[in-house]
């Protein structure tokens, strides 16, 4: 029978964050798969655990993933971490993950600290729907490019950046999402210098730059989402000129209601006018 692929969730910052399970597991496995093994030894050590680890990390992840199969189809379990965190978010290891469900190895979580939940739960912006983005690119015009691509996105967005770059993406930020917009910086979550602020993009590019808020740590960002862009009565009209000449009445004053998020019957006496005229 075949061993089992634990993900471990390791601490963001404050070891008390860690989980009896996630330690256990760790002892309990044959060998530790880690993006950085000096990283992950520190916290193995501070713990107890000498349970053996080796590296799998970007440069690696597909040739070290097919080793690491052929050890769990042997009957050997592993445990898959991350410097810090959940790993797999903005981390090395889905191709060992895709891989292991592919031979039908189990996969375990093992839940724990996360630095996007945890931003996300104190941010004070709305959390019933979100996406991650993880990091946005280092040079300016790709990021301008998917930044723009966000800009009418009504979700929550969430964002990693690094030190070296938080100034310049939130002044981005700000300049395609509008000064206005509010946005969230959680930095350095669980650790001792740990900063939350809830402000607009323009004054939080203005204290990045400022040094109101120090350049230093690891920086998540949580941008609230656009507004809902009601359809303009211009836009349902030639979707319905469209949609009346291929489907009967009531299908295409169904469809129109759909797409545009109006009310079917308004839509539907909409369309009788148009017949009509």
């Amino acid at each position: 029978m075949s061993g089992t692929l634990y993900v471990v969730a390791t601490p963001i910052g404050n070891l008390d964050d860690w989980s009896n399970r996630a330690v256990e597991t760790l002892r309990r496995a044959d060998h530790i798969a880690a993006e950085d093994t000096r990283h992950t030894g520190r916290l193995l050590s501070h713990f107890g655990i000498k349970t053996p680890t080796f590296a799998l990390h970007e440069h690696n992840e597909d040739q070290r993933s097919e080793q690491a199969i052929a050890q769990l189809q042997s009957g050997e379990s592993i445990a898959l971490v991350s410097d810090a965190g959940t790993p797999l978010l903005s981390d090395p290891g889905y191709r060992l993950i895709r891989l292991a469900h592919d031979a039908g190895v189990p996969v375990v979580p093992i839940p724990g600290p996360s630095a996007l939940t945890a931003a996300l739960s104190v941010a004070g912006l709305p959390t019933d729907r979100f996406c991650f983005e993880g990091f946005l690119p280092s040079r300016s015009k790709a990021r301008e490019t998917i930044l723009r691509s966000l800009a009418d996105e009504e979700r929550t967005l969430i964002f990693f950046e690094s030190v070296h770059r938080v100034a310049d993406t939130l002044a981005a930020m700000a300049a395609v999402f509008g000064p206005g917009r509010e946005a969230f910086i959680g930095r350095e979550l669980s650790k001792l210098h740990e900063q939350c602020v809830l402000s607009t993009l323009g004054d939080l590019s203005r204290a990045i730059s400022d040094g109101e808020i120090p350049s230093k740590g690891e920086f998540v960002i949580v941008v609230q989402g656009a507004d809902p862009v009601s359809p303009s009565s211009t836009d349902v009209d030639a979707l319905l000129g469209e949609l009346i000449q291929v489907v009967p009445g009531k299908q295409a004053a169904e469809i129109a209601a759909r797409l545009t998020g109006g009310k079917r019957n308004e839509i539907y006496q909409r369309m009788l006018e148009l017949r009509g005229s």
